[in-house]
């Protein structure tokens, strides 16, 4: 692997960086205190700054209104954008709609362009994505109980959905729902778009995660489908396959999601440091000359790196061998990845002390908010159990002991 960093891409991250720092730090405290809402006219006026500079939607292709960076450029792009809770979303690649302006770009028909994705790539309007259940395991996601029968020409859907992350606002659902029940168990769901505005999409609530319960762009939506009909020219993609295009989906949105973990551990450890070197535990003795904080950064700062290049090779073999040559891969980073970032936000908070727990820093938003990294994507325990079964078969088969 090639660790240099192109000309261009250095460019781009050195605005960034600077964009990051003058533009959207300032605004970190309106992020945490204001409703979304009355957040949205300074946050668009920024994405205007952004497409001026021409770096919006940094991961989609020029043919659609991106800057059409591979994998690996943009998972540096993530990090630098994560230093901000808002860097993403100015910068119009933020989950769900990133993976969801993907899988249109590949499977969506001419018309489902027309009407859902330009104006989604443009920023006009969000998406947000609608699969996990609350009565059903997220670690077995071929376990679905919404359904959506054929009825004339359209689809009806019926169904209850949580953690539908940005459903408050947003113009459009992409739907996983069962509508072949007696295929083979990978094949039996399909994908559907669902305009918010269709009778029978109901917003049951944002569900509050860790106390917050957030709204717009930043939230959880509880969603039921109640005889939700829309038309059958809403299926996305081949039906039957949607099981197959999420795993589609999900692949290199872990490269994004790792890397942006890695720009949360960046900031967190820049204000570990900050607090260290500024914090007077005693005349003339600072919270940075304990050993046990420089303990702290330097196993951060290793923990860190280790887990910046596993997620960079992962995306390196993506580009170069294709996603399922690097199944492995992306377990290690999701589970790895995702841990160091709770431990580097915990030594962060607990240097910070009381401060550290309270909405007057990000720390404690991040802390609260990023939990769920462990969960979703797949849980920890899934990716390790994966991951060992490989090792172990591999070691099986060159050893004999199959």
């Amino acid at each position: 692997m090639d660790f240099q960093i192109s000309e261009d891409t250095q460019t781009i991250l050195e605005l960034i960086n600077e964009f990051v720092d003058k533009e959207l730090l300032p605004l970190e405290q309106d992020f945490l205190h204001r409703p979304w809402d009355e957040l949205m006219p300074t946050l668009a006026a920024k994405r205007e700054m952004v497409k001026q500079m021409e770096l919006w939607a940094p991961l989609h292709p020029k043919e659609y209104g991106g800057v059409g960076l591979g994998l690996v450029d943009y998972g540096l792009v993530c990090e630098a954008l994560a230093r901000s809770p808002l860097g993403v979303f100015v910068f119009g690649c933020q989950a769900p709609d990133a993976g969801n302006i993907e899988i249109l770009i590949k499977y969506g028909t001419p018309e489902q362009k027309e009407k859902y994705l330009k104006p989604l790539i443009a920023g006009d309007i969000r998406s947000c994505f609608s699969m996990t259940e609350p009565e059903q395991p997220g670690s077995n996601p071929v376990l679905m109980d919404t359904t959506a029968v054929k009825e004339g020409g359209d689809y009806v859907i019926n169904g209850h959905k949580w953690f539908t992350s940005s459903a408050d606002g947003a113009s459009f659902a992409i739907v996983m729902a069962v509508t072949n029940p007696e295929a083979p168990r990978h094949l039996r769901a399909s994908m559907i778009i669902v305009p918010t505005d269709t009778p029978g999409f109901n917003l049951v609530r944002n569900i509050p995660v860790m106390g917050h319960v957030g709204s717009g762009w930043h939230s959880h939506g509880e969603i039921l489908y109640q005889s939700c009909r829309v038309p059958q020219a809403n299926l996305l993609g081949p039906e039957g396959h949607g099981f197959v295009i999420a795993q589609e989906r999900l692949g290199p949105g872990r490269i994004h999601h790792c890397m942006r973990w890695i720009g949360i551990c960046n900031r967190a450890l820049e204000m570990m440091c900050h607090q260290a070197l500024t914090r007077e535990i005693s005349p003339g003795q600072r919270l940075a000359d304990k050993q046990i904080i420089q303990a702290w950064i330097a196993e951060s700062a290793a923990e860190m790196r280790a887990a910046r290049l596993m997620v960079l090779n992962c995306a390196w073999r993506i580009e170069h061998y294709g996603q399922k040559e690097a199944r492995q891969d992306i377990s290690l980073i999701k589970f790895y990845t995702a841990g160091v970032m709770q431990r580097v936000l915990d030594r962060a908070v607990q240097a910070h002390g009381g401060l550290g727990v309270t909405d007057d820093t990000v720390l404690a938003s991040w802390y609260r908010g990023e939990r769920s990294a462990r969960i979703y994507d797949g849980v920890d325990e899934v990716h390790k159990v994966s991951v060992a079964r490989r090792i172990l078969k591999q070691y099986a088969a060159e050893h004999g002991l199959a």
